[in-house]
């Protein structure tokens, strides 16, 4: 829901802990990478940083495996690769219900998540691996869009772009793109806070910009190498304010994932919730997300062998599976369980929040 009507919000004095800029310890560039005008001007960000970099002799990376899987997890999550987006990525997946199409600027994620919806579900070390052909993949974007009507675009489903934006002004570049195509709209996703670069670009209300956050148990425990909760409030204040007001008069959203009924649940999910109004006390337009944890079998597997003394609860015994279309199997909380998270979030946040919509719950 969207309004015209600007409100002076009350002013906020938090300064909270920002997330530690990632700096990878090695840097690979493929020769493929280094001939895209796009690779070069990643080139130069990374050289600017005072990084190390690996020009490769081809297009193969090479020695990212350790002797365990946690070395190899350990050396991956230290090293950035720049590379092509192969032709198979051109190839748009549908991706509801986020959106109507996935497109991906990189894969991979800096952060130290110890559910990570990426364990599994990406071949070989977690590396994270940009993409140095952004333009051709931007390109590529107009011919899934419809003749009548909005598309969505998601770009977060493989990797945190803001979190490595700093290396490499994808994000920035895809949200300039979009702010020029009238029936194409974009969404990502972040744990992290550093949108100050972005305020100020040409969206034009194209861009719908989510912050992932959760109950304080949860993000100080299980979330490492992310924003602090107050970190991500305020970045997400900063989107949603006007132009007229200092902000980036973004459409705004909230992606509570992945919701868990942690000792205490209803009192920490109802502070969040009281936090999140708190920061949006002037109108915008606002969408809340609701995503249970669920894990696969050979999820927790990786995720135990990354973090061996998580405190994660993966027991399947408590769970319900649930078969998904292709004919895997998730783990899942009980029916019950489910029915009262559900209707928790959806009464809070209707009695603080009630302009926003909830566009999913699963």
């Amino acid at each position: 829901m969207t309004t015209n009507t600007i409100t002076a919000p009350t002013e906020r004095t938090i300064t909270p802990r920002p997330a530690r800029q990632w700096l990878p310890q090695r840097v690979l560039f493929t020769q493929n990478a280094l001939a895209e005008p796009w690779g070069q001007q990643i080139y130069a960000r990374v050289q600017g940083l005072g990084l190390p970099i690996e020009e490769l002799p081809g297009n193969r990376l090479s020695g990212l495996r350790g002797e365990s899987e946690r070395e190899t997890y350990n050396r991956a999550k230290r090293t950035l690769a720049v590379v092509t987006a192969p032709p198979s990525m051109l190839k748009l997946q549908p991706i509801p219900p986020s959106a109507d199409w996935q497109f991906h600027l990189a894969t991979g994620c800096p952060a130290h998540c110890q559910y990570c919806y990426l364990a599994g579900s990406l071949q070989g070390p977690p590396v994270v691996r940009v993409f140095a052909n952004l333009p051709e993949i931007l390109a590529n974007l107009p011919r899934y869009e419809r003749p009548d009507g909005l598309t969505t675009f998601e770009a977060s489903c493989y990797t945190d772009p803001l979190g490595i934006e700093h290396l490499t002004g994808s994000l920035a570049e895809t949200i300039r793109f979009f702010g020029t195509r009238p029936k194409a709209h974009l969404r990502w996703v972040t744990k992290f806070d550093a949108v100050d670069q972005l305020l100020a670009l040409p969206h034009n209300g194209h861009t719908r910009c989510r912050i992932s956050m959760n109950a304080a148990p949860v993000s100080g425990k299980l979330e490492g190498g992310t924003a602090s909760l107050p970190a991500r409030l305020a970045a997400l204040r900063k989107l949603a304010l006007p132009r007229e007001l200092g902000g980036g008069g973004y459409p705004v959203g909230v992606v509570l994932a992945p919701i868990m009924p942690v000792e205490g649940w209803e009192s920490h999910y109802s502070q969040l919730l009281d936090s999140i109004a708190e920061q949006l006390d002037f109108p915008c337009d606002l969408t809340f997300e609701l995503i249970t944890h669920r894990f696969t079998a050979p999820s927790k597997e990786t995720l135990l062998e990354w973090y061996p003394n998580t405190s994660l609860d993966m027991d399947e015994t408590t769970r319900t599976v649930k078969r998904t279309k292709l004919g895997s199997s998730k783990y899942v909380f009980q029916p019950p369980t489910m029915k009262a998270l559900r209707a928790f979030f959806e009464r809070g946040i209707a009695e603080r929040l009630p302009h926003a919509d909830v566009l999913y719950w699963t």
